[in-house]
C-alpha cells in the first residue's frame, strides 16, 4: 500500500515509446554449479585465505545454475522488458556449458523477456591473463562460438563490462582477481581489454549481430577544492577512470600522454577498438571527489589506496550514504550524461544505463527505493536536456556474491536466503513493478 500511495502522489515520469527497462546480473555472481564449469581467476582468488572479507566464495552463490526458471519467472513477475545476465567464458569452455545459455535463453524467451548477455564480466578462465595480447584474440574466438549459438534469439549483446574496474580492483590495487598490484604497469591490462572489445564488436558483426553496445562504469570526478593541486589530481583522475575507456572507443584515440604508456605501436588498435556501437552503456553509482595525494595510505571505500598514487580520494559529505558506504547522489547521473553529451558530440550514440543500484539490508528496503526514484528522474532530467537514452537496468535482480565483500552486501530487489536459496521480493521489487506497470498504461 505505501508503494502504491507513493505512486499515486509522486508518479514516476513517462518515459518515451520503446524504451527499454531491465535487471542486471552477471555469472559469477549468482549461477554457482563452479563444478560444471572450468576454474576462472576469480575461483584461483577465493581459494587464497584472507581475499574475501567473509571467506566465502561463489561455487554456490545463488544455485542460478539450477533455479533459472525460478527466476525467469521472477522477471516475469516484475514485468521487464530485458534481463541483462553474463555468460560465463569458463562454462562455456567446458563440455555441454553453453547448453545452459540455451536453455536460460529459451526460457526468457518464452516468459517475453529480452535476453541481453554481457560477453565478459571480470570471470577470466584460469590459465589466461589480460597483461598478454593473444587473450584478445581469444576472447573474440570464444564470442564467437557464443553468438553463433544463441544469435538465432539474441539480439541486443554487450562485449565487456567495466573494464576500468577490473584492471584498477584486480590489476593495479590487487583488491579483486587474479589479485595482482601493479599500479601504472597494470595499463596494459586496459589496452588489451578495449582491443579485445573491438575484435568482439567485429566477431558479432561477422555472426549478424546488429544491435552492439559495452558496459562502461563512468562517475563524474569532484575536485575536492579549486586549489591548482586538487584540480590537477582530480582531472587525472578523471582520465584513468573514465576517459581511458570511453575516448578509445568513442573518438579512436586515447587521451593525450596515455597512448605512449601502452604496449607497442597501438594506432592500428584503436581502429579496431573504435568500431562503430549502435549504442553506449553507462554503469552508475556515484560521483568521486577527488584531491591532491596527501602522503599516507588512504583507506576509501574498503580499499586501501597506496600512497604514491598522484591523487587522494575524499570523502562527499552531507549526501547519505548506502550500506556500503557509497554517497548517494542521483543529479551526478544528470551530470554524467550532460557531461558525456557535450564532450563527444555526434560521437557519442544513444546510451543506456546498463547499471544503477545500491547495498540495503532489510525486506522493507525504503532507501532503495528512494535512492532508484531519485536517479529515474535524474535520468529523466539528462533526456529533457537532450541526451540519447534508450535504457536503464537496476542492479540487480538477486542479492549475490558480492566479489571481495562476499555475501555482506546486498544488491538485489529480491533477497535470497543463502542457507535455503529460498527467493523473497522486496519492497523495492514491488516498487519498481509499480513504475513499469505505470509507464506501460500511460503508453496506452
Amino acid at each position: 500500500m505505501a508503494t502504491e500511495a507513493r505512486m499515486a502522489t509522486n508518479p514516476v515520469p513517462r518515459f518515451p515509446d520503446g524504451f527499454l527497462w531491465g535487471v542486471s546480473t552477471s555469472a559469477h555472481q549468482i549461477e554457482g554449479a563452479a563444478e560444471l564449469r572450468g576454474p576462472s581467476v576469480w575461483d584461483v582468488f577465493t581459494s587464497e585465505p584472507g581475499r574475501v572479507k567473509d571467506g566465502s566464495t561463489a561455487a554456490v552463490a545463488c544455485d542460478h545454475y539450477h533455479r533459472y526458471r525460478e527466476d525467469v519467472a521472477l522477471l516475469a513477475g516484475l514485468g521487464v522488458d530485458a534481463y541483462r545476465f553474463s555468460v560465463s567464458w569458463p562454462r562455456v569452455d567446458s563440455p555441454g556449458g553453453l547448453d545452459f545459455y540455451d536453455r536460460l535463453v529459451d526460457e526468457l524467451c518464452a516468459a517475453g523477456v529480452r535476453p541481453v548477455p554481457t560477453l565478459f564480466h571480470w570471470d577470466l578462465p584460469a590459465g589466461l591473463d589480460w597483461l598478454e595480447r593473444d587473450t584478445a584474440s581469444r576472447f573474440a574466438e570464444y564470442v564467437s562460438v557464443v553468438a553463433d549459438r544463441l544469435g538465432d534469439r539474441v539480439g541486443k549483446w554487450i562485449t565487456l563490462n567495466e573494464p576500468a574496474e577490473h584492471t584498477l580492483l584486480g590489476h593495479a590495487l590487487g583488491a579483486h582477481a587474479p589479485g595482482r598490484g601493479l599500479l601504472f604497469d597494470a595499463l596494459p591490462v586496459a589496452h588489451h581489454q578495449l582491443l579485445a572489445h573491438g575484435l568482439a564488436v567485429r566477431a558479432l558483426r561477422a555472426c549478424g549481430a546488429a544491435d552492439i553496445g559495452i558496459a562502461n562504469s563512468h562517475g563524474p570526478t569532484w575536485p575536492a577544492s579549486d586549489e591548482a593541486a586538487d584540480l590537477e589530481a582530480a582531472d587525472f583522475y578523471d582520465v584513468l577512470l573514465n576517459r581511458l575507456f570511453a575516448d578509445p572507443v568513442l573518438t579512436g584515440r586515447y587521451p593525450d600522454g596515455i597512448g605512449e604508456l601502452m604496449p607497442g605501436d597501438v594506432r592500428a588498435d584503436l581502429e579496431i577498438i573504435a568500431e562503430p556501437l549502435d549504442w553506449y552503456g553507462v554503469n552508475y553509482y556515484a560521483p568521486t571527489r577527488v584531491g591532491a595525494p596527501q602522503g599516507a595510505e588512504i583507506e576509501f571505500g574498503g580499499l586501501a589506496l597506496p600512497a604514491e598514487l598522484p591523487f587522494s580520494v575524499r570523502g562527499i559529505e552531507g549526501r547519505p550514504l548506502t550500506d556500503f558506504g557509497w554517497p548517494v547522489v542521483p543529479e551526478g547521473l544528470t551530470e554524467l550524461l550532460t557531461g558525456f553529451r557535450d564532450r563527444y558530440g555526434d560521437r557519442l550514440p544513444p546510451v543506456v544505463i546498463t547499471e544503477n543500484g545500491c547495498s540495503y539490508e532489510g525486506l522493507d528496503d525504503q532507501d532503495r527505493i528512494t535512492y532508484l526514484d531519485g536517479h529515474v528522474r535524474a535520468l529523466h532530467r539528462a533526456l529533457e536536456a537532450g541526451v540519447d537514452v534508450r535504457g536503464y537496468f537496476v542492479w540487480s535482480l538477486l542479492d549475490n556474491f558480492e566479489w571481495a565483500e562476499g555475501y555482506a552486501r546486498r544488491f538485489g530487489l529480491v533477497h535470497v536466503d543463502f542457507d535455503t536459496q529460498r527467493r523473497t521480493p522486496k519492497a523495492s521489487y514491488g516498487w519498481f513493478r509499480e513504475v513499469l506497470r505505470a509507464q506501460r498504461d500511460q503508453h496506452g
